[in-house]
């Protein structure tokens, strides 16, 4: 079992989990898979969109929940991003479907809902977990997240 160092973060609102995504995406390189797992709005994508602004890559980053997959192009000749949504995927076999393996070695790739599914994209892969903190009884006024990066210690 490969090593990993974990680092938390307490994340107050949106331009902070995109903050921290484009923290992410600075010590990524092609071939990193990065798997996010959290609740139904818990910020998955708006930490890809800071990872894409991290990345300079093209496009607007959304939900691929209905398209499941997008690319997003390098606009400065480093590392594509795909964004995948395994929100929908009935398993194993239909992530393979995507056939992402055949872009790995040259993007970044972002599985949101990809825990159980997508650690097999990468001997090394970085694992994201987004968590509410209830700071109040009224979850609609409970905006900080609690997130937790798991780098493995030994990358290629």
């Amino acid at each position: 079992m490969t090593e990993q160092a974990a680092v938390e973060v307490l994340v107050p609102d949106a331009d902070a989990m995109r903050a921290l995504g484009a923290q992410v995406a600075a010590r990524c390189r092609a071939g990193d898979v990065i798997v996010l797992s959290g609740p139904l709005g818990a910020g998955k994508t708006t930490f890809t969109q800071g990872v894409a602004t991290g990345l300079r890559v093209s496009g607007t980053v959304t939900s691929p929940t209905f398209v499941i997959s997008r690319v997003h192009r390098s606009l400065v000749d480093g590392p594509d991003l795909v964004h995948v949504d395994a929100y929908r995927l009935g398993g194993l076999s239909e992530l393979d479907d995507l056939d992402l393996d055949a872009s790995l070695g040259e993007s970044v790739t972002v599985v949101e809902w990809g825990t159980g599914l997508a650690e097999h994209l990468a001997h090394h892969p970085v694992l994201v977990t987004i968590d509410r903190d209830l700071i109040s009884a009224d979850e609609d006024s409970a905006e900080d997240r609690r997130v937790t990066v798991t780098w493995p210690d030994q990358r290629p």
